[in-house]
């Protein structure tokens, strides 16, 4: 199954990301404490993060042309968030600063034992975009536009806008809300967190919630599934991609990592498999890393890792298109 992305190359960038952007502070304990108990942490660190920022520092480390699309805070955390995406070589001059505000922050408690993550996190509301503020140029100056719909109304009109220019749309959802069904029907690749499925529909069986998901809608549907891969609906069936065994550090950031990955695959023109593998591949190296960015591989890295564990892709050589 192979995907073609209509629209054309001479796009001023090939991905434009709205959403989330956040600065994390990273704690790792050797264990989760029990209530009404104390844990010596191991280490805490700062860094930035945020479901499409992240995505775009991705994208634009394996050599692609990137814009994000979203507000900071007028506050030092804004400050933080706004040079940790700069600083990667995306494009940040449609980005908002918003007086007054505070930035999206998250104070994450990493379990050393196998790297997995609890997240609190803080979000002011005036970082929601206000009618008449978005720019329908800059949503639109991209080959593929990849949104997180945590701001449902600007989710919702950049999804319209993409649309009408033919450009091809890509989310990451994971919670449900008012407007959540309205952008599943709109979006033409949904790839959402194995929760995301039951949660809507009410289905309490993962795979089975996934093809209900893919009944409310006529574009591509998948879910990640952590260390297991990704299951993704195909005309013919469910098709499972296995994830790689490593080492976990921290798998904050792997979901997002995912969505790049799955992202440069399609501008790629490769098949399904083989997107989803590369997919699988990044988002995993990702977390051999503490935090959500810095684990991130070089896309020779990424391609190296493949060619060692699955014999089909030492066929592909040097194939990409940058």
């Amino acid at each position: 199954m192979r995907f073609a992305i209509p629209c054309a190359k001479k796009s001023p960038f090939d991905v434009v990301g709205l959403g989330l952007n956040a600065v994390d502070d990273l704690c790792v304990v050797p264990h989760f404490p029990e209530f009404n108990t104390k844990v010596k942490m191991l280490s805490l660190e700062r860094q930035g993060g945020g479901q499409v920022a992240t995505a775009m520092v991705a994208l634009a480390r394996w050599g692609l042309r990137v814009r994000y699309i979203g507000k900071v805070g007028g506050d030092e955390l804004g400050r933080f968030s706004l040079e940790s995406i700069a600083s990667q070589g995306v494009d940040v001059s449609c980005v908002t600063v918003e007086p007054g505000a505070r930035n999206q922050y998250a104070f994450i408690l990493i379990d050393a034992r196998n790297g997995e993550r609890t997240i609190i996190w803080d979000r002011d509301p005036r970082l929601m975009y206000r009618p008449g503020e978005l720019s329908r140029e800059a949503v639109c100056s991209g080959r593929v536009l990849h949104l997180d719909g945590h701001d449902v109304g600007a989710t919702l009109q950049a999804l319209r806008w993409a649309r009408e220019k033919g450009i091809p749309s890509v989310i990451d959802l994971d919670k449900v809300e008012e407007g959540t069904e309205e952008m599943v029907r709109e979006v033409d690749y949904l790839i959402s967190s194995s929760r995301f499925p039951c949660r809507l529909t009410g289905i309490s069986d993962p795979e089975r919630a996934l093809m209900a998901l893919g009944r409310m809608t006529t574009g591509f549907v998948a879910m990640t599934l952590g260390a297991d891969g990704c299951l993704a609906l195909t005309p013919d069936a469910p098709l499972h991609c296995p994830g790689f065994q490593v080492r976990a550090v921290d798998t904050t950031g792997a979901g997002d990592v995912f969505h790049a990955g799955f992202i440069f695959g399609l501008l790629q023109g490769w098949e399904l498999l083989r997107i989803l593998e590369f997919a699988n591949c990044v988002a995993a190296m990702k977390c051999t890393r503490l935090g959500g960015r810095p684990g991130i591989p070089l896309l020779s890295q990424a391609l190296d890792f493949l060619r060692e564990r699955l014999p089909h892709w030492r066929s592909l050589g040097n194939r990409v298109v940058i």
